[in-house]
């Protein structure tokens, strides 16, 4: 059977959370989606998904091999399509969407270059908090920071995302300092209201394991420039991500705290509707982000701009 086949049908069934969805999307019958999610298991001699009658879901080492089949896939569709476009240039409009202070920062500079080396394509830049249905909307592409949630979305993982708590010194002069993430209930904490991943709790590494602690404070916003703005004020304790405070812990204006217990990085994403031929411009772009993401000066330059 043919390996790529099952690859395919195993990122069909895992994204779209049924056989037989998977198996109406590609047109053949549930059991052949089966049959090869059977030989793909026997071959790798893991167990990818639990099947029940009501529900399928990923077991842990489905949900690690989902990522790594997307991104193979992906660089499979990339490589063809280098070869079979040959001279062909990309064109058209492509329309992406990224989160506000991501996007200001880490997307928005990207976009002139990119349209540099391809000057047929238009761009337009949506900044928004709020999580866009790509397909619904008509966007091509979404950068997103965070836990991906189970969906019919292809996710693309280019960088990684630390997460630390942060507060400025005079607040911890003012106030101590917390010494585990226990100690926050002590503290004012400021939260992102907009941030789905928050509503779980700040994630710590405690023991080995990664545990969520509920933080608690008078301050909460959904907006994180201004998060950040009370943050650098003193008026409490923030967990924010590494690029949204590198600079100003460098400059001594933010002290990290809790630095022993810090989680494992979640991800940076690039996102996209399930397409059996994504468009060129969509292709090119993704790997645009891939290449300066993972360049260390990139990250470098964007703590001076």
């Amino acid at each position: 059977m043919d390996k790529l086949k099952q690859l395919e049908s195993f990122v069909s069934v895992a994204t779209r959370g049924s056989l037989t969805a998977a198996a109406k999307a590609e047109g053949v019958a549930p059991a052949i989606m089966g049959r090869r999610l059977d030989a793909l298991e026997e071959r790798l001699g893991v167990k990818l998904l639990v099947r029940t009658t009501r529900r399928m879901s990923l077991t842990h080492e489905g949900s690690a091999f989902l990522e790594d089949c997307q991104r193979l896939l992906v660089d499979f569709a990339n490589a063809e399509a280098s070869v079979s476009a040959g001279g062909v240039k990309a064109s058209g409009h492509l329309r992406i969407t990224a989160p506000a202070g991501f996007g200001r920062r880490h997307v928005a500079p990207l976009v002139p270059k990119f349209r540099e080396l391809h000057a047929d394509v238009t761009i337009s830049l949506n900044l928004s908090d709020r999580v866009v249905d790509l397909a619904g909307e008509g966007f091509d592409c979404a950068v997103r920071v965070g836990d991906m949630p189970d969906s019919s979305l292809v996710s693309v993982r280019m960088a990684d995302n630390r997460r630390l708590c942060v507060a400025a010194p005079d607040y911890l002069k003012r106030c101590g300092t917390p010494h585990h993430p226990t100690d926050l209930a002590k503290f004012a904490c400021l939260t992102l209201s907009s941030d789905a991943s928050q509503t779980r709790g700040w994630a710590f590494l405690v023991g080995g394991e990664v545990v969520h602690f509920k933080p608690g404070g008078p301050l909460d916003c959904s907006d994180g420039q201004v998060l950040h703005d009370w943050c650098m004020d003193g008026c409490g304790i923030a967990w924010r991500s590494t690029w949204e405070v590198e600079a100003e812990i460098a400059a001594g204006k933010l002290v990290p705290v809790l630095k022993d217990f810090d989680a494992p990085p979640n991800g940076i994403y690039a996102v996209f509707p399930q397409r059996k031929h994504l468009p060129l411009r969509v292709r090119l772009w993704i790997d645009f982000l891939k290449h300066n993401y993972s360049q260390p000066e990139f990250w470098a330059g964007a703590r001076k701009r």
